[in-house]
């Protein structure tokens, strides 16, 4: 019953986390766009039926049923078919009447006087900050979680410290996992190394980092090295002699390098048989951006690569294979992850906590770069439609040519259509894998 309520707590955090971070994305395009004056009919969260609003000013602020986006309506968000024409609410054929539709809805409800206040008679900078303010405010909140789980808990690191000590040397890529009578014993349970025993030194050099310690070691095969340790707040001083031992290699990704038959690649080198315990390690807050910065290289490959990405999660949901953990994953997904990460009782408070905050800053940053993507109905298509009015007009001048007023973006309601129509097959088919066969992150986990 425990495991069930902290399941359903993740999954409440998660949805939370996610509406406040879509709200705060809207807020993002909201106060420029009232600071620049522009008309704001409604700002709401969600979509579908209303559930509450409130009329505040000229705005109606409001939540609807599905929480899964959210919107503000600006006045004018298409210019009318020519300068100083009123928009036509039919044509004859179908995508010009979309066209049509769009521009009357962007012009309907504006009183009479106010017809300045529309978003695409706004000088090009102003357009591009409001456009750019959602996607900024997400940017913020990576940067925040981000920052709470670097500096106030900290990540895991390997440390100094002994986490295990092998009774005997097994060889490179066995499977074995219990020591028989032929096998040699290994230097560090013959030279009395313990779990919990803290390297201060090798050979005369003091060792602040575990890459010191096993640059020495792998180094040193048969030459004895006086190894001082700290045990239980006092420090020993032991003599160890590294065996020259094939050792699988391990590549820059962290995985095991294979030959052309899927062997194990191995070269000699000096071998003790410990393993390095790991410890969470505050980090300083200089190290948040580059931590952002990295987490943003990930993401932008996996969007760029999308199209292969999504054919991967169809190969796994319909052939029954393991999922991709750095794969797509959906808001369902996600809920999930959330509900595994807090019922799992193996892990401290702390960590499942953690957890959590990196989970929400990985989704604020790809709702921030995938709005960037210049395609509408994402935010980026408006900058870009923003950027190439701002070309023109500056060519124009440059050539002292008429100005060709603004860009009709709204002849890409078509195009927007279509793409809206792929994302929403994507969501569906991705909400489908998450419920048939979900990301596994903790495969051992009882």
């Amino acid at each position: 019953m425990e495991s069930a309520l902290l399941y359903l707590l993740g999954v409440v955090i998660v949805l939370v986390g996610l509406m406040i971070s879509i709200g705060l994305h809207e807020v993002g395009h909201l106060v420029p766009a009232k600071l620049f004056g522009v008309r704001v009919g409604q700002y709401m969260i969600g979509f579908g039926p209303t559930v509450f609003s409130k009329q505040v000013g000229e705005t109606q602020y409001g939540l609807k049923a599905i929480p899964l986006g959210g919107y503000i309506s600006m006045a004018g968000m298409f210019p009318p078919a020519r300068p100083g024409a009123k928009p036509r609410t039919a044509s004859t054929g179908f995508f010009d009447t979309l066209v049509q539709d769009a521009r009357t809805s962007a012009h309907e409800g504006i009183p009479a006087g106010e017809e300045h206040r529309v978003f695409y008679r706004l000088p090009v900078l102003k357009r591009i900050v409001i456009m750019l303010g959602g996607p900024f405010m997400n940017l913020v909140l990576a940067f925040v979680f981000f920052a709470i789980v670097l500096v106030g808990f900290g990540v895991p690191q390997i440390s100094t410290t002994i986490g295990g000590v092998n009774e005997c040397i097994v060889p490179a890529g066995s499977g074995q996992t219990e020591c028989t009578a032929d096998d040699p014993a290994s230097p560090a349970a013959e030279a009395g190394l313990r779990p919990g025993d803290r390297i201060l030194s090798l050979d005369g050099v003091a060792i602040t980092d575990y890459a010191d310690s096993s640059a020495i070691i792998t180094a040193s095969a048969g030459e004895p090295l006086d190894v001082v340790v700290l045990r239980d707040g006092a420090e020993q001083t032991l003599e160890v002699t590294p065996l020259l031992t094939p050792r699988p290699v391990v590549g820059d990704d962290g995985q095991y390098v294979l030959d052309a038959d899927g062997a194990y690649v191995t070269r000699d080198v000096g071998f003790i048989g410990i393993e390095y315990a790991t410890q969470t390690v505050q980090q300083p807050i200089t190290a948040v951006p580059g931590y952002v910065l990295d987490a943003a290289g990930r993401i932008g490959y996996s969007i760029i690569t999308l199209p292969g990405r999504v054919y991967d999660l169809g190969v796994s949901t319909f052939g029954g294979t393991e999922r991709d953990p750095e794969g797509i994953v959906g808001v369902v997904g996600i809920g999930r992850l959330a509900g595994e990460i807090t019922s799992l009782d193996t892990l401290p408070v702390a960590d499942r906590a953690s957890s959590l905050l990196g989970l929400l800053g990985g989704l604020n940053l790809a709702l921030f770069l995938f709005n960037l993507v210049p395609l509408l109905p994402l935010d980026g298509g408006h900058v870009a439609g923003a950027l190439w009015e701002g070309l023109r007009r500056g060519v124009a001048r440059l050539f002292k040519r008429p100005d060709p007023g603004p860009v009709d973006v709204a002849r890409l309601i078509p195009l927007t259509m279509a793409i809206s129509g792929i994302l929403a097959v994507l969501t569906v088919f991705v909400i489908f894998s998450d419920i048939v066969n979900p990301i596994d992150l903790f495969p051992d986990a009882p």
